[in-house]
């Protein structure tokens, strides 16, 4: 079980309240929902929702503020491997054995409450480094530790794929992808109408522990439920709710049939927009990378959604397109450039 922990030396509350003055904290939900117009209905959200969205605000909205996603990229992973950073590999245990960064530690996904709480002492470190295959389960894992209070946890952007060639063969290499870039739209989708947020109920009477029930809850169910590919997306459309979770100009160029934008650092956490997004339908999230996406699928799936990132984002689909408009657009293709040839052991 992870307990979740303030974070009480000066460093941290001074950049808690940084984030909330750029954030706005909870006078951003609040102005949000001012600004929802006068002839949309006003619906009430479950008092569960109500307490869960507090002690998220309390903690400093991590949602809204600059360290989301948390994300790091293997080149400052490298220059920091004699610092005081720890580095969890989040791969089966013969991919890790087959080759891992070196001082790196295998834990299964849904074994982490438990590492965190007894096996480390987590804020003794200045950086804990989530590692997998491409870089989505470690940001999925990571979104959820940061609501947890872990402030220190990161995500290595591309996973080990961007470590060196070996690893990236089976995975980046080998999923990006035009298959689907045909049937891209450019019309542009309404919201869903406002509804409550799903009920979660834990029975629980705090914020405190209705956060600590969900958190336990997804990682005892670990993380395949929160993946879905390209492949079932486009087969039939029509079955998700699917949410474009990038710029409206990268929306505008081509997005997945029927797919309705949302803001990233604009939705997640503010009610009006978290309304409007069904409870009743397979919830798609998907941006350049898959990493992003990764980290909005943990915050909605925390709240009851029922949803998914997914896997390798637009490189999985409109590979082409996004080296064509790379410029334009600042798109993020995966390349062979993304990749180092760093070093690493096996067992």
């Amino acid at each position: 079980m992870i307990h979740f922990k303030p974070i009480l030396n000066f460093f941290t509350l001074s950049l808690v309240v940084l984030l909330l003055s750029c954030s706005g904290g909870q006078k951003k939900v609040e102005q949000a929902d001012s600004g929802v117009e006068a002839s949309t209905p006003k619906v009430e959200i479950n008092s569960e929702a109500k307490l869960l969205l507090k002690t998220l605000s309390e903690m400093g909205d991590y949602a809204n503020s600059r360290n989301f996603p948390s994300l790091i990229k293997p080149s400052a992973v490298f220059e920091e491997l004699d610092g005081n950073i720890q580095i969890i590999d989040l791969r089966s245990e013969d991919a890790y054995d087959d080759g891992h960064i070196k001082g790196a530690v295998q834990v299964s996904f849904s074994d982490l409450p438990a590492y965190f709480s007894n096996d480390i002492k987590p804020f003794e470190y200045d950086k804990i480094v989530m590692v997998c295959y491409s870089g989505q389960i470690a940001s999925y894992a990571t979104s959820l530790l940061r609501l947890a209070g872990y402030g220190n946890v990161y995500a290595m952007r591309w996973g080990m794929s961007a470590w060196n060639k070996y690893f990236a063969e089976d995975s980046w290499l080998d999923n990006v992808s035009s298959e689907f870039q045909e049937q891209l739209e450019t019309a542009e989708h309404d919201k869903a109408a406002v509804t409550d947020l799903p009920k979660l109920n834990t029975g629980k009477t705090s914020g405190d522990e209705i956060l600590q029930v969900r958190i336990d809850s997804l990682f005892a169910a670990g993380y395949s439920e929160a993946l879905i590919h390209a492949d079932d997306v486009f087969e039939d459309p029509a079955h998700y709710y699917t949410i474009n979770y990038d710029r409206k100009d990268k929306y505008e160029s081509g997005h997945i049939p029927g797919a309705v934008r949302y803001k990233p650092g604009g939705t997640l956490g503010i009610v009006s927009e978290m309304q409007t997004i069904p409870t009743d339908k397979e919830v798609v999230v998907y941006c350049n990378t898959g990493h992003n996406s990764g980290f909005a699928t943990a915050y909605l799936r925390l709240f009851g959604y029922d949803a998914k990132t997914l896997t390798f984002g637009n490189n999985a689909f409109m590979y082409d397109k996004m080296k064509e408009e790379e410029s334009a657009l600042s798109w993020l293709p995966f390349t062979e450039a993304e990749i180092h040839d760093y070093p690493y052991v096996s067992n």
